[in-house]
């Protein structure tokens, strides 16, 4: 099995570009997805408070009998809980659902202009990684204009921007941002819940390498340089998605799936989303 490549954040923590996604996976099924995952091969899962399913993670960690250090965790703020104490509770109870000492990487899930001021919010994430209880911080679904303000009103930059990125929503202004300034990006929702796998140049990209759609889209993304992290319930289709390392897409492909983008998102605009679940 060829080993998944790793990515060095800004503060020398190393991510594997490739994880295990547990969104809409229902509280009851994630402990054994995401055992599966672990089986599979899979060291990076990615969880959040509003899944509802942090507590089924920690234990399916556990249960692998894989040491803690071994398989990086993520979890992300609750929109509901921007204040900075209410932050800080919130993280107490992210480490305590999932059974950990610590977290790999801690995130504010969305910036809720209109909400709060996510820049307060990221002062708590400053303190907990102060603290020592998280390792790396950072952001997600987070704008130019939202990290602007992070960037001039607070010391820390943050390890990540975990933003919706696929085909048809490729991100490029976002992504070039990131890069600029040292933030990472991992990509959510790098299929489009399925929308680009019918994609004819996709498919015969597929065809030509005797791979799936779906392998060939993620395998674009990791050749960008981006952290992806797709979700299945289902083992063929979870090794399938782990298998993107015995072949490679050629600079003429990536720049075909690139020519993609039609700026459809499948989540919510940043700047529009202020839900409090």
């Amino acid at each position: 099995m060829d080993t998944v490549p790793s990515i060095t954040l800004n503060n020398g923590v190393r991510i594997p570009q490739l994880g295990f996604g547990t969104f809409q996976i229902k509280p009851p099924d994630t402990r054994e997805a995401t055992l599966t995952a672990l089986r599979v091969g899979y060291r990076h899962i990615d969880t959040a408070e509003m899944y509802g399913n942090e507590k089924e993670v920690g234990e399916a960690v556990r249960e692998s009998g894989l040491p803690r250090e071994d398989v990086f965790v993520t979890s992300k703020l609750n929109n509901g809980f921007h204040d900075r104490d209410d932050a800080l509770k919130a993280f107490d109870r992210t480490l305590a659902d999932l059974g950990f000492d610590y977290l790999d990487l801690f995130l504010i899930h969305w910036p809720l202009p209109n909400v709060g001021d996510f820049v307060e919010t990221w002062k708590a994430l400053e303190e907990i990684y102060r603290s020592g209880r998280v390792r790396a911080i950072g952001v997600s679904n987070f704008q130019p204009h939202h990290l602007r303000r992070v960037l001039d009103e607070t010391a820390t930059v943050p390890a990540v921007n975990q933003i919706e990125v696929h085909p048809y929503l490729t991100q490029d202004g976002v992504r070039a941002f990131n890069a600029e300034h040292g933030i990472a990006t991992e990509a959510w929702s790098p299929i489009a819940q399925g929308k680009v796998l019918d994609d004819p140049t996709i498919t015969r990209t597929a065809q030509r390498l005797g791979r799936t759609p779906a392998q060939v889209t993620l395998r674009w993304q990791l050749q960008r340089g981006d952290i992806v992290f797709p979700k299945s319930v289902n083992r063929s289709r979870v090794e399938e998605n782990f298998d993107l390392f015995g072949f490679e897409l050629t600079d003429q492909d990536v720049a075909a799936i690139s020519a993609l983008d039609r700026h459809d998102r499948t989540g919510p605009d940043p700047d529009k989303f202020n839900y409090i679940p």
